[in-house]
């Protein structure tokens, strides 16, 4: 049964979730549930507790996706509106055994916000969910039945409330997450004669911030001379916007600079995680291309490649945003390239139109389109770094 087109939960998926329900409600203590979860599984099992529509409960997360929410905070606020979520599907499949085997789509690898956990028991309480929507100011936005649901406990607490957990009869796995992708990426670049470093796998906030450490990070290693001072303190003020510990930060300049003062080679940064994008236009793009297109502002100034950084953001799913293209590819000299071409960067930006700015520009040769891959384990970043022949004093 397919359904979710677009990775929105419709009619279609909301029919299948009621199915997937009504099958592990049938199950015995001599069955065993095999349950594959990953991105996407969200919109794929919607079972919104009633009076809440579908409609209603898709409205809330769009506007908080919309105003820039984490996929942390979206989960915890589908899981407080769901009847499967947040350990409604395990609970449904008692005294089955179930077993879940999870590919992660979020920065850590936390099992209850995995498609929003159908098969991790976790108390979802109304003041947690409210504090989200507060954040956002959107309160007074949602609809009643929403407000009523959360007024009260919901059906999968009310009947536990009495019982033992269960929990021993359900194990989740995860098989394949961020830090598995960076893991193989950095085998990769060590074949291709690179030397990979591995910043985190966890990269998280605002674009613009995640973009400007990049630049810093880039401005630090292509330094022929000893790098001021300030690019280093910068990069450790950024750390916490962008979710990247401090440890991370140090011991990957530490690397980039060895490899600066020692003529290492060509060496390539791996990162990955989620950033979000503030909508603040109604152009065609996704969080990728918005990122490929900041840090290409970032590198301007720097040499162009080969003797320059080159930056590319992708989507493990092959798709970023509603377009037909994962990520994009730049470097120092996308600035001059776009201005030659008559296409304004920052008009492209207001809009969050990257996807057809890189269509634009150059007959797209910049888009990274590799087509749909079917898994998702978020972004990869890459920042690949040229050897730097350096002026020793």
């Amino acid at each position: 049964m397919e359904g979710a087109k677009h990775n929105l939960p419709d009619a279609d998926a909301q029919k299948a979730a009621e199915g997937i329900a009504q099958l592990a409600r049938e199950l015995t203590e001599k069955d065993l549930l095999l349950v594959l979860i990953s991105g996407g599984g969200s919109a794929l099992l919607p079972a919104p507790i009633p009076p809440i529509s579908l409609q209603e409960k898709f409205d809330v997360t769009r506007k908080l996706a919309a105003a820039g929410a984490t996929i942390q905070e979206l989960n915890t606020v589908r899981r407080a509106l769901s009847f499967l979520k947040g350990g409604g599907l395990a609970h449904c499949a008692q005294p089955a055994k179930v077993v879940a085997l999870i590919l992660s789509d979020v920065i850590g690898d936390p099992l209850d916000f995995i498609a929003s956990g159908p098969t991790v028991r976790s108390d979802v309480w109304p003041e947690e969910v409210l504090s989200v929507l507060d954040r956002y100011k959107l309160v007074d936005a949602i609809p009643a039945s929403v407000k009523d649901v959360l007024g009260r406990l919901s059906p999968q607490r009310e009947k536990n409330k009495d019982e033992t957990d269960k929990s021993e009869n359900v194990h989740n796995v995860v098989i394949g997450s961020n830090s598995v992708a960076l893991k193989c990426a950095g085998r990769r670049v060590r074949e291709l004669g690179f030397r990979p470093v591995v910043l985190s796998p966890g990269v998280c906030g605002d674009v613009r911030a995640v973009s400007r450490l990049y630049g810093l990070l880039a401005r630090f290693a292509c330094s022929r001379e000893e790098p001021p001072p300030e690019i280093a303190a910068e990069v450790l003020r950024l750390g916490p916007e962008v979710g990247v510990e401090s440890w991370d930060l140090c011991r990957t300049m530490q690397v980039l600079g060895e490899g600066r003062t020692e003529g290492w080679g060509a060496t390539c940064l791996l990162a990955g995680g989620e950033p979000t994008v503030e909508l603040t236009g109604k152009g065609r793009g996704g969080r990728n291309q918005e990122l490929a297109l900041r840090v290409g502002l970032e590198l301007r100034g720097l040499e162009l490649p080969p003797k320059g950084p080159v930056f590319l953001s992708g989507g493990t799913d092959g798709q970023d945003g509603p377009t037909e293209a994962a990520g994009a590819i730049t470097d120092g000299g996308l600035y001059e390239e776009a201005q030659a071409q008559g296409l304004d960067i920052n008009n492209f930006l207001t809009n969050n139109d990257s996807f057809t700015f890189f269509s634009r520009l150059s007959s797209g040769q910049r888009l990274l389109v590799p087509g749909l891959t079917c898994t998702n384990v978020m972004d990869v970043h890459m920042l690949l770094i040229p050897p730097i022949p350096i002026n020793i004093r």
